[in-house]
């Protein structure tokens, strides 16, 4: 009997059902948007701060170890010591090596560029720079693997083209080095190293707004030679897709000794900067991996303020939805008074009443909450593809929710026109006077 006057009931007033139905979808399709994005959004803004450069550097131990000399830090070690380049590999074995998108080593040096270059003048002494460009790094789970500054420093801009990491002739002159020796895409100069002159190529301008400006870049083997460090490197920069910094984090980073073990055990297992960085530490022998903060606290900024924003707007869309389905709600109770009337004159129970209109959002909850589960999961595809590039990752799980949610906002609506049910005297409203 109940469902009869249930289907009775949602029918009347079909009109005013649909504009309900329609109003809580809207709010649906955009708490489905913002709650795949921000379930996302961690991995996609991260993704897209990795085009802005690595966030963890990893150097010798030796190089953190300083000795005061007339209260001034002094290393005496510093530039003397190196790093195995087979290590890269062993940092692709960590935990949170999946979050690990790129590797590159570097190797630094000084050479003289005979004759100052096609410019003329004197001979000049310039830094040189090895690195990996987009070298082929097989590991165990991946033999194609490639890494290289083109993966990590999106930000390097190239007039021309990289040297193939193979090539024992073809390096990158910055644009200021470029500018002041008159080198363009093709030029041939000598660099005089301590192994002898070598003789390169030009394939392309470098501009970075950084120390790279100003000298030669080159493949990684190159410098090795030059140096007479084969295999060797000095530093390592590491690009790592990472969950913002919170009290945890940074309490780990002041001192790990200071962790309970139930929150060493998920700061472990949580990808922070500071816990891929140790276990960096642990899986490399003899180095320090040091976390990039710039980077690293900028990623955490920007991601937080975003979810904050969308949990704002998902609280409008909220109370947005709530406040129509209410005027909607309160318009049919009016119209539908003489009805509510009877029902009560026959003995039906204000609880009883209730039930039925609440039953109505509901099932106007569920309608809506599907409908607009549906659109939001386009919507956020949408936007995906438009902002990031790339497919958002749909959490199943947001389904229910986003439909729960809806069932929420549709009874919230209802609330205040149900109390308006228990003020209706049938005597009044049978006769008019309501």
């Amino acid at each position: 009997m109940f469902f009869r006057l249930l289907r009775q009931s949602f029918l009347a007033g079909r009109r005013r059902k649909l504009l309900a139905i329609i109003t809580v979808a809207l709010a649906a399709a955009l708490i489905t948007t913002l709650f795949d994005l921000s379930v996302d959004v961690g991995d996609k803004m991260a993704q897209e701060m990795t085009s802005y450069g690595s966030n963890i550097r990893v150097v010798p131990k030796s190089e953190v170890v300083h000795a005061g000399v007339d209260g001034a830090g002094y290393n005496p070690l510093s530039g003397r010591d190196y790093l195995d380049e087979k290590s890269l590999v062993d940092i692709k074995e960590i935990f949170w090596r999946n979050n690990i998108t790129g590797i590159a080593p570097f190797l630094r040096t000084s050479v003289t560029l005979a004759g100052g270059g096609p410019g003329g003048g004197p001979d000049q002494s310039i830094p040189m720079i090895g690195t990996y460009f987009n070298h082929a790094l097989p590991l165990p789970d991946d033999p194609t693997y490639r890494t290289g500054v083109a993966t990590i420093n999106g930000f390097w801009k190239i007039d021309g083209h990289w040297p193939k990491d193979e090539a024992a002739d073809e390096v990158l002159a910055g644009v200021a080095l470029a500018e002041g020796r008159g080198l363009v895409i093709g030029s041939r100069v000598t660099l005089q190293g301590p192994a002898g002159p070598v003789g390169v190529t030009v394939t392309g301008i470098l501009s970075t707004g950084a120390e790279e400006d100003g000298a030669i870049v080159a493949p990684l083997a190159i410098v090795q030679d030059i140096v007479g460090q084969p295999g060797k490197v000095q530093s390592i920069d590491v690009s790592a897709l990472t969950v913002p910094e919170n009290e945890l984090s940074r309490k780990a980073s002041r001192d790990k000794e200071s962790l309970t073990q139930s929150e060493y055990d998920l700061w472990y297992c949580t990808a922070y900067v500071s816990a891929i960085a140790h276990q960096i530490e642990e899986a490399v022998v003899n180095v320090s991996a040091r976390p990039i903060w710039q980077v690293a606290s900028g990623e955490g900024v920007v991601i937080g303020k975003i979810q904050f924003l969308m949990l704002v707007v998902t609280i409008a869309a909220f109370l947005s939805a709530s406040v129509g389905v209410s005027s909607l709600m309160n318009t049919t109770i009016t119209e539908r008074a003489k009805e509510i009337g009877l029902m009560k004159a026959l003995g039906a129970a204000d609880w009883e009443i209730f039930l039925l209109f609440l039953s109505e959002a509901t099932v106007i909850g569920v309608i809506g909450g599907i409908a607009g589960s549906a659109i939001g999961s386009g919507l956020s595809q949408l936007v995906g593809l438009t902002v990031f590039g790339g497919l958002v990752a749909i959490p199943w799980i947001g389904i229910p929710v986003v439909i729960v949610t809806s069932i929420f906002i549709a009874l919230a609506g209802s609330v205040i026109p149900c109390r308006a049910i228990a003020r209706l005297l049938p005597v009044e409203v049978l006769y008019g006077r309501h």
